[in-house]
């Protein structure tokens, strides 16, 4: 199977586009669409040979668009917009099709953070619980950081390839803008739900005030309802109010108001997020919020989550995947990063390396002496054991092991 090369290509009904002029150009390219659904009743992708079959989808508002075959993500080549990993290898197995269901018109989640209360009954948001561990086999509703590693994944910023170019937030925000599927968020539009902090420019930023003013309009009190929304953004700083804590994110002068108790929560559920170890390693803080407007028109969150990420925006779950991974990215290695949704006790690899057939996984060993941890690492190793794959492991308190690609002998692990 041949890798792919430039820019991904798309067959449809026998003629080979580019994929980013079929997104740019949906509404001409609808009756090539049509053609091909009726015909042939799928698209293929040209990553690869055979070509992977793609989903040909209609929105009710009849505009066209493709999607990855459920099942086939990983016959993609991993440098491939639709190459997906293994099911068992993302927290995104753990749904049901009650939290996230992908239908012809689209893909609708159903937020367990409520977008609406109704002021005929007193209503109270409660923020969603700190993680414990326990969470079901299968949920029905997605969380805060759920959704926010759907959107990551969905787009592919937890995956780097070290021909792509080093992404900023303007290639983030490109993105989670055009590359998305039709999305509803508890019955409403995603572009009505979520609102996403636009990279500022002098020349952007009359605009860029204009549709937060926009965005804002549209929340608090609308006939009987109240209506909240989503902010997604980076964290540049927290600074401490009188009533609670005052977030302020890069490329936004507004900042976002909550009370102290939902920032000390957030601090105990994302703490590696907001611990000073991460900032001293370059790292970022992503942020999706839960907001809605106070009377005097401020901007109050009500619910958070948190991802740390690298100044490359690959997700991390401590600051010693933040050094791993930056590790990696200087060795010119192709890896994704898995992502667990809302599920803390899920076992993932922390990297998957692509560019070796097969895959190879890398895990970093930053706790000792604490029981749980030691039986999944123990869970770990067995399950690559089995699937024969490449184990590339580091123990925190050792040197980094060898990363660089070599011929004829894997890397040596530092355990």
């Amino acid at each position: 199977m041949a890798p792919a090369t430039g820019p991904a290509r798309i067959q449809l009904a026998g003629r080979t586009v580019q994929l980013a002029w079929l997104r740019e150009h949906s509404t001409k390219a609808a009756p090539l669409f049509a053609r091909a659904r009726a015909e042939v009743g799928h698209a293929s992708c040209l990553c690869r040979r055979p070509a992977p079959r793609l989903v040909i989808r209609c929105t009710r508002a009849g505009r066209y668009h493709v999607a990855g075959w459920p099942g086939e993500g990983e016959q993609h080549d991993p440098t491939c917009p639709f190459h997906k990993l293994a099911p068992h290898l993302s927290g995104r197995d753990r749904y049901s099709t009650q939290a996230i269901k992908e239908a012809d018109d689209g893909v609708f989640i159903r937020l367990a953070t409520p977008l609406t209360s109704s002021l005929t009954r007193p209503q109270t948001h409660t923020p969603a619980p700190e993680k414990t561990g326990d969470e079901p086999a299968s949920r029905r509703s997605v969380g805060l950081l759920g959704l926010l590693h759907w959107l990551w994944e969905q787009v592919q910023l937890n995956i780097w390839n070290p021909q792509a170019g080093r992404p900023t937030w303007r290639t983030c925000h490109a993105r989670l803008r055009q590359q998305l599927p039709p999305v509803t968020i508890n019955d409403r539009n995603i572009d009505e739900a979520l609102y996403i902090v636009p990279p500022f420019t002098p020349a952007t930023a009359d605009t860029n005030t204009a549709a937060l003013h926009a965005f804002r309009a549209r929340l608090g009190r609308h006939g009987t309802t109240e209506r909240r929304a989503l902010i997604l953004g980076q964290i540049r700083e927290v600074s401490p109010t009188p009533y609670g804590v005052a977030y302020r994110l890069a490329h936004q002068r507004t900042p976002l108001y909550a009370r102290a108790a939902l920032h000390a929560r957030a601090t105990r559920s994302y703490r590696h997020a907001f611990g000073k170890t991460a900032a001293e390693h370059g790292a970022t803080r992503i942020a999706l919020f839960a907001v809605e407007r106070s009377p005097k028109g401020h901007l109050i969150a009500v619910d958070l989550a948190a991802m740390l990420t690298t100044s490359t925006y690959i997700p991390a779950d401590s600051s010693y995947e933040v050094v791993m991974a930056d590790a990696l990215t200087a060795s010119r290695r192709a890896f994704i990063k898995p992502l667990r949704y809302d599920t803390a006790d899920a076992v993932l690899p922390d990297f998957v390396l692509t560019d070796t057939t097969p895959a190879a996984y890398v895990e970093v060993y930053g706790i000792h002496g604490r029981e749980t941890y030691d039986r999944r690492k123990a869970e770990k190793q067995a399950f690559y054991q089995r699937q024969g794959g490449q184990l590339i492991e580091w123990d925190v308190t050792q040197p980094l092991p060898a990363l660089a690609r070599t011929s004829g002998r894997r890397p040596q692990s530092a355990v």
